[in-house]
């Protein structure tokens, strides 16, 4: 569907996400409703449907799309530019900052919960965002490699797909009981791991 939008069209669809998305973060999934978000976006009924034909569950799926995005556009420029210890320490620093800022409060959870984790739509959001972010930290792991700051023997996708979890894990447990304290031993242990594989001069 909105491959086959005119510029216009899909500027009008990323409005109505983007409200969407304010609203959902505001009042929550189980209390927005249909007209919330046609207030919010100054949207029709018809038009909503137009866009959404599927109702409130596809808008759902692009608003965890849009989630999703964020994600990964909230931890720039320091994601996309891992090539010293001093950017790492800055990613690190950013990603603890805004999860302490969100708290336990998970806007892409909890529009998962709603749309179910296990539907297709839900699942392929949640494989393409755990990709991306396991290959920009990757692609920073082979920056430290080609700068000499870290050995080449290193197993980058191994190392990469660790990080990843120990942020997940973390964040977990910082949303059940408000601590951030494993969240920053987690990036911690995995940027001591990298420094620990430095190259030999």
């Amino acid at each position: 569907m909105a491959d086959a939008l005119t510029a216009k069209g899909r500027a009008t669809r990323d409005r109505i996400v983007g409200g969407a998305a304010e609203a959902l973060r505001e009042q929550g999934v189980s209390f927005t409703t249909l007209d919330d978000i046609r207030a919010r976006t100054g949207t029709s009924k018809s038009q909503l449907f137009h866009y959404f034909p599927g109702g409130k569950d596809e808008l759902l799926l692009a608003v965890a799309r849009f989630e999703a995005d964020r994600v990964l556009e909230d931890q720039q420029p320091h994601l996309g530019r891992l090539d010293s210890w001093e950017s790492w320490q800055q990613w690190r620093d950013l990603v603890v900052e805004r999860y302490e800022l969100q708290g336990d409060h998970c806007p892409l959870g909890a529009l998962f919960l709603q749309v179910g984790r296990s539907s297709t739509g839900a699942r392929a959001i949640v494989t393409e965002l755990m990709r991306q972010w396991q290959e920009q930290l990757a692609r920073g792991v082979r920056a430290l490699q080609a700068g000499g700051l870290v050995a080449t023997s290193l197993d980058v996708e191994r190392t990469a797909a660790a990080l990843l979890a120990g942020i997940q894990g973390g964040v977990t447990i910082m949303m059940s009981t408000g601590d951030s304290t494993h969240l920053k031993a987690a990036l911690d242990t995995g940027i001591d791991h990298l420094r620990d594989h430095g190259s030999v001069r």
